[in-house]
């Protein structure tokens, strides 16, 4: 019997992803939304959780598309009603507070995923796999693109909470604390923040691990035209370049591993999974890479940011 799921947050996420990978998995059924202004035809739709859980009351599982700072407070009210909890990235404001929740949750004895959409991506676990027995020695991420396309009018992610350049950067630093080794430390950060907003609209950070791999990430939210997300790693005497988002990936130039998208397909057959075994996947470490580097970052006041 499918799991009857609500979907929390009816925006461009939960249209374009979320709403079609439920409809292609039998294993869940959406039988209700809630959104402060938006609605999915047909399905019946509430202003809040509270008021879908009262009224839907065999709702099994919630995925949680709001803002992070909203997603905390949603979660426990999911887990204590007894519903499985998904959570898009980032899983909320801070690693402390997501921490909480997740043992919170576990005291709830219900499955929480706090998923990362991008490391689903069709060339992820390929790269991870070229990875293995390799020395790494230097990892250079650049991660560009035009916050007018991607999130059109959301005020909310400039706010203090939002996390500014960090909510599509933290996609890149998904990937990479997937297929890099050793755990990565912040070495330093710089933030460009408009003088007229609370996050960065480009950030810079370098990182390094135990055995002395550089890792350099660059982040920009005003570039213009096709985004920009590459990976290119420099293992033993070979270069790898982990495009696309994670799509494809090409060593010394030719392509070995490429795909389509199904990044969130996957993530619900995995939440699928977690329930069925009674577990959870909480894994913060892109998380932290931000919340290091928003602790050690110099900052530099920008232009300021119209839409």
């Amino acid at each position: 019997m499918a799991l009857k799921t609500a979907l929390v947050g009816i925006g461009k996420i939960a249209r374009d992803q979320h709403i079609p990978a439920i409809e292609a998995n039998a294993e869940f059924e959406l039988v209700a939304t809630a959104s402060r202004n938006a609605e999915v035809e047909g399905i019946p739709a509430f202003r809040n959780l509270a008021s879908l859980l009262e009224n839907v009351p065999e709702v099994d599982c919630v995925s949680l598309c709001t803002p992070p700072s909203a997603r905390e407070s949603d979660a426990r009210l999911a887990a204590e009603a007894g519903c499985h909890v998904m959570l898009e990235k980032p899983p909320g404001t801070t690693p402390a507070e997501v921490l909480d929740l997740a043992s919170f949750v576990e005291r709830s004895g219900v499955t929480l995923f706090a998923s990362w959409h991008s490391r689903e991506a069709a060339a992820v676990r390929a790269t991870r796999d070229w990875l293995k027995g390799k020395l790494v020695r230097e990892v250079r991420i650049d991660w560009k693109e035009d916050v007018r396309f991607w999130h059109p009018g959301q005020d909310w992610i400039w706010q203090a909470d939002g996390f500014g350049v960090f909510d599509p950067g933290i996609n890149a630093l998904s990937i990479l604390t997937a297929i890099h080794p050793r755990p990565l430390v912040v070495s330093e950060a710089s933030l460009s923040i408009p003088e007229n907003r609370d996050t960065p609209v480009a950030a810079q950070m370098l990182l390094h691990d135990s055995e002395g791999t550089k890792v350099s990430v660059e982040l920009d939210w005003l570039e213009e035209g096709s985004p920009q997300w590459d990976i290119r790693i420099l293992a033993d005497d070979k270069e790898a370049l982990l495009c696309d988002g994670g799509a494809r990936l090409l060593i010394d130039g030719e392509e070995t591993e490429s795909g389509p998208d199904r990044e969130y397909q996957a993530l619900y057959e995995r939440l699928a999974g977690l329930i069925a075994s009674g577990s959870s996947d909480v894994d913060l470490s892109p998380m932290r890479i931000v919340s290091d580097a928003m602790a050690v970052a110099d900052h530099e006041v920008a232009p300021p940011f119209e839409w």
